[in-house]
């Protein structure tokens, strides 16, 4: 099977998160000369057909070919994603426009804030201003190369002493790293946890000499939880164990994390879920911010001219056959994606209604059914798109899984198993946490149905609860 150009531009756009396709459609925009932002949405446009020879009329159908073998496009449709990835790291603009109007994008990044300095460049500027002797301060230099994100020193000293390499040895590199951890933040130049604790403690306003104590000489049974025998050998009670392991428990073991820039980038929703009057849903997608696009008039005009000169006018034609599949490509994105939405708030209505215990089991060729494509389109359409619902931006794709029975042969999906385990992990009694097997019981006796002592395991992993020792509390 081989398939069109058009057909891999549509496959293409409905792939692409809302996000992503607004920084698509700016680079379309300064790519294709003819393509212009419309005041109003565009209406249909069937003059473009006629600026195309009647030869070349078959391809601008989504239909499949036989005529090549279109590698190069299963290629480019396979590495979609990569394609677009750099589209959050950088910038694009449109094209300038003459009327003498401001540019919006300009001056919205002229307004932005700078963005905020990393680790390594605030601790160099700090450590520039630290007086030390100069071999000190070359071995400071070193030093901050090698921290991490979280600012621990990665390496031994050992390992950086190199005499034939630097002119400093073990015994500035030493000073150097003192000198360093008395930076900001607090507990930088660490190299394990119970080190970066401490040197927070040390610059705490407050008196944490117990704590201290606590982290120096009984590390290893307070990772085991051995709060008993901790107080025993600190000749203490549990209960200022317990206090001890409150405050601690505010320091921050990922110093570094702190400062620099955020990377995490923006959720938004691509649809939205809002109940209606008559107690169901209504699902409309979030277009707000999606421009509406369409065809300069001039150049189709010039395209129709048969007094420009050929190579021109097959240079406007080739441009608005590009335009309108790419117009087209995003009409049947909105079309798919709001069908595919409907068709899984229609079968996920429980969770939107009760909760996320009544979350059914959805493989992906159900819906393909229900709306009338491949399970592979139903995979695009959901790829890194966010569903905004009563309940939360949810991934869209999370409403897609496997699931399992329960006793009254109901279907339940593994993520509604999850949320009753978080349930009973919740409400049990911390002073006598449930075993994994005591949780299999609970479940089994929520009407969850048969489950493995196992399956609980794999579960609560995911969850990132630990096990019962270490969810004790004294």
């Amino acid at each position: 099977m081989k398939l069109s150009p058009r057909m891999i531009q549509s496959m293409e756009v409905l792939q692409l998160p809302l996000l992503v396709l607004q920084e698509k459609i700016e680079a379309e925009l300064n790519s294709n000369p003819v393509l212009e932002l419309a005041d109003e949405p565009p209406v249909a446009q069937t003059e473009a057909a006629q600026t195309a020879p009647d030869e070349e009329s078959e391809e601008r159908e989504l239909v499949v070919r036989e005529d090549s073998d279109k590698v190069e496009d299963f290629q480019r449709l396979e590495n979609v994603s990569e394609e677009f990835e750099n589209y959050f790291e950088g910038y694009s603009y449109r094209p300038v426009r003459n009327d003498g109007e401001p540019d919006r994008k300009m001056e919205a990044m002229q307004n932005t804030a700078a963005g905020d300095i990393s680790l390594h460049d605030s601790l160099r500027e700090q450590w520039r201003l630290v007086e030390a002797a100069e071999l000190v301060k070359s071995a400071g230099d070193l030093l901050i190369d090698y921290l991490d994100d979280k600012g621990y020193l990665a390496v031994r000293l050992e390992q950086l002493q190199n005499k034939d390499k630097y002119p400093f040895g073990l015994e500035e590199l030493t000073q150097a790293l003192r000198l360093i951890q008395k930076l900001e933040p607090a507990g930088v130049g660490a190299r394990d946890p119970r080190e970066c604790l401490l040197l927070q403690m040390e610059q705490f306003p407050e008196d944490m000499s117990f704590e201290m104590e606590l982290l120096r000489n009984h590390w290893n049974d307070l990772l085991e939880n051995h709060l008993p025998r901790i107080a025993k050998k600190m000749n203490a009670t549990v209960e200022r164990i317990g206090r001890a392991i409150e405050r601690m428990s505010k320091l921050d073991i990922s110093p570094g994390l702190s400062v620099g820039r955020n990377e995490n980038h923006p959720i938004t929703a691509d649809v939205i879920v809002e109940p209606d009057e008559q107690g169901g849903y209504q699902v409309f997608l979030a277009e707000t911010r999606m421009p509406s696009l369409r065809v300069n008039q001039f150049y189709r005009k010039m395209a129709r001219d048969r007094g420009i000169d050929e190579n021109t006018r097959q240079f406007l034609q080739k441009n608005i056959r590009s335009a309108q599949w790419f117009m087209d490509a995003i009409e049947q994105r909105k079309h798919t994606l709001l069908r595919v939405a409907r068709a899984v708030v229609e079968h996920q209505k429980d969770f939107f209604d009760k909760g996320k215990l009544y979350l059914k089991p959805l493989p992906m060729a159900v819906i393909a059914g229900k709306v009338g494509v491949h399970i592979a389109t139903i995979s695009r359409a959901v790829a890194g798109k966010y569903m905004q619902c009563p309940q939360g931006i949810l991934p869209l794709r999370g409403f897609f899984s496997g699931g399992t029975e329960d006793d009254q042969g109901r279907e339940l999906s593994y993520d509604a198993v999850k949320a009753r385990l978080q349930e009973i992990i919740d409400a049990e009694d911390k002073a006598h946490p449930l075993s994994d097997d005591e949780i299999r019981r609970k479940l089994t006796e929520a009407g969850m149905g048969r489950i493995a002592r196992r399956t609980v395991a794999k579960y609560r992993s995911i969850l990132n609860i630990p096990t019962a020792r270490f969810r004790k509390k004294y």
